[in-house]
This record gives structure tokens, C-alpha cells and sequence, in this order.
């Protein structure tokens, strides 16, 4: 046989062996690996202390959202921690954060003060901001279910006067989103069952700047002021218009944390800006829509922005005053109007 035929044999038998070899690895590699079991969390059996669920910075009112109990290691349970055996959530809302609270972090006794315990107002309020007494009612304070931490928004009714006709009444909203402290110095109350019963309070404590403290204080001097609850979505909601708006401008290459922070504040600032307003005459066709006349020239009351109805009372239609002394007589087109030019 040729030498050269023999050494192309062997080569090709070399060739076909390395390919047996590689394919055999190939397979046994891709064979299904070992199922190991997954290490189980080891979860700590000690008693159940009351943790935050997120950062808590002072001035933080406590929510149900804001803590719960969790496991935690006995050797590690201090006497300062809630237990969840002697304590419970619904007897902690309410009460204001005096020392920061990281997320995870047990509570201590000495971090939470309570309504009606020295210096809660002053750990409730934020930096510059004041607190401020609305007085309320039933009807004019949501019926009792506003507690600390809810924002609202502030009322007006009044009635304005003139020299003739009916009253203006009108209602607007003076100021919006602002952050309940106290009702009553009281969080809530429990029934003989334990549970939380709703009682009607007389006051109520919100958080104000304080040239929005002056605006409050002279409301109350003018009119009823009534307390509109906000939805927690409302903000979120606001805020998202802003910032569609561009009405929010946030400083070039700051970080998330700052951003988030500017946002935060932004979202739970007091607003006294765009106000709304509603008068009688949005309410019904017989009361009036526009200022009544104080003195001068007397003019027809408006309704809804016409005249006054037929058959409505002397008072409220009044006859313009005629000119006096000599006139001039001015036409504009087919409608010549009289104007007086002094004299006696």
C-alpha cells in the first residue's frame, strides 16, 4: 500500500476518534444537573416587637401603615421595645415620632410621644411650620372621622351684605392639603369591645405656615369654616399634574435621594393658590351670583347671569337713578343714552 494512503488513514482515524471523544463530553456534560434543596430562611423565634415598615423621621405621625410586628431574637429584645403581647397598634396611632426610626428597626417607647403628653405639638410640627386650633362642629368637621395624619381642606361660608336686596352667600376654598395634628388632643377612643369608636370633637389641630396661621385666624373671624377630607391619592395626583406642568423645577444633577426628598416636601406643602369658590347663585336660580350694591348707583340683582325673574320681590329689582341737572342726549346707532353734565 502507499505510504501516503496509510498516513491519511491513520490521520482520518485519529480525526474520527477526537470526535467520538468530544461528542461523548458534550452529551455527559449536558445531562440534567443534581436538584439540591434551596437553604430554608431561618426565621427567629423569639417574641413579636413592633418594627417600621419604612423611615420614620421625627414629626412622623404613627398610621396603621407605618408599623407592624415582627419576630424578633430573644436574646436581643430590649424592655424599651411594643411587645405584641402587651401592646397593640390601634393604642400607638396617633402618636408623633420624637427620635428618627430607620426601616426595620424596632420602636422604642422613648422614640413615640403621645397627644396630650409635653411637647407632642412641638415634635408633630415640621421645620417653620405652625400649629394651628380651627374650631368645628359635626356638620362642619366630617362628622368626627378625621384623625391625626388625614389632610384636609379649608372652607369658608360667609354672607355678604349691602344696601339693597338679598345677601351674597358664598363659599370658597382658602386652603388645601393640610395635615391634621389633633382633634381634641384625643386619637381615638375604644368601646368596652375594644373597638375604635368615632366621637365628635370641637376642635381640631392642623399644621400651617405661619403666614397661613394669620389667614386661618382671620377666617374665623369672617365666617363658618369647615373641613374637607382629601383622598390619599390626591396628592400623588397633584403632584403628577405639576410635574407635567413644569410647574416643579429640580435642581441639574441632583441625586434620587434629593430629588425624592423636594418631591415629598412639594407634595405635603399647605396650598393657598387657585382657590375655588362657589356663590348662591351656583346653587340656586333665587339667590344671588354677584356682589350686592353698597351705596352709589343701584343696579339690578343678577341671577345666573340674567335678570331678575318675573314676579320676584321689589327688593330685588331697583330702578337706576335719573340724571340731574342739564344732559346730552349722545346716539350711538338706534339707542341714544342720556348723560348728565352737572348742575343743579
Amino acid at each position: 500500500m502507499d505510504k501516503r494512503k496509510v498516513i491519511l488513514l491513520v490521520g482520518a482515524l485519529l480525526i474520527a476518534l477526537c470526535t467520538a471523544f468530544l461528542a461523548r463530553s458534550l452529551f455527559t456534560g449536558s445531562a440534567a444537573p443534581e436538584v439540591t434543596a434551596a437553604p430554608q430562611q431561618v426565621v427567629p423565634s423569639g417574641p413579636r416587637v413592633l418594627v417600621a415598615n419604612r423611615s420614620l423621621p421625627v414629626g412622623t405621625i404613627i398610621t396603621p401603615d407605618s408599623v407592624a410586628f415582627q419576630p424578633w431574637p430573644s436574646e436581643l429584645v430590649s424592655n424599651a421595645y411594643f411587645l405584641e403581647a402587651e401592646s397593640k397598634i390601634d393604642s400607638l396611632l396617633g402618636t408623633v415620632v420624637r427620635n428618627p426610626v430607620t426601616a426595620g428597626q424596632p420602636v422604642t417607647q422613648g422614640s413615640l410621644v403621645k397627644p396630650g403628653d409635653r411637647g407632642f405639638l412641638a415634635a408633630a410640627l415640621g421645620p417653620g411650620m405652625r400649629a394651628v386650633t380651627v374650631p368645628v362642629s359635626a356638620r362642619t368637621g366630617v362628622a368626627g372621622f378625621v384623625f391625626p395624619g388625614d389632610r384636609v381642606d379649608l372652607v369658608l361660608t360667609q354672607s355678604v351684605s349691602g344696601d339693597e336686596g338679598p345677601s351674597l352667600n358664598a363659599s370658597e376654598t382658602i386652603i388645601r392639603n393640610l395635615r391634621v395634628l389633633a382633634t381634641d388632643q384625643r386619637v381615638n377612643a375604644e368601646n368596652a369591645e375594644g373597638k375604635t369608636e368615632v366621637i365628635a370633637f370641637t376642635t381640631v389641630t392642623v399644621e400651617a405656615t405661619p403666614k397661613l396661621a394669620e389667614k386661618i385666624a382671620v377666617a374665623q373671624t369672617i365666617g363658618t369654616l369647615s373641613l374637607s377630607l382629601r383622598s390619599i391619592a390626591d396628592n400623588e395626583a397633584e403632584l403628577e399634574r405639576s410635574m407635567a406642568a413644569g410647574d416643579i423645577k429640580l435642581p441639574e444633577g441632583a441625586d434620587r435621594k434629593t430629588e425624592d426628598k423636594m418631591l415629598k416636601a412639594y407634595a405635603t406643602r399647605p396650598v393657598d393658590t387657585d382657590v375655588t369658590y362657589v356663590t348662591g347663585g351656583d346653587v340656586s336660580r333665587f339667590q344671588r351670583r354677584s356682589m350686592p350694591s353698597t351705596g352709589g348707583n343701584r343696579r339690578q340683582s343678577e341671577y345666573n347671569g340674567s335678570s331678575a325673574p318675573a314676579g320676584a320681590p321689589a327688593a330685588y329689582v331697583s330702578a337706576p337713578s335719573a340724571p340731574t341737572g342739564p344732559v346730552v342726549r349722545v346716539a350711538r346707532g338706534n339707542t341714544v343714552t342720556e348723560v348728565s353734565v352737572g348742575g343743579k
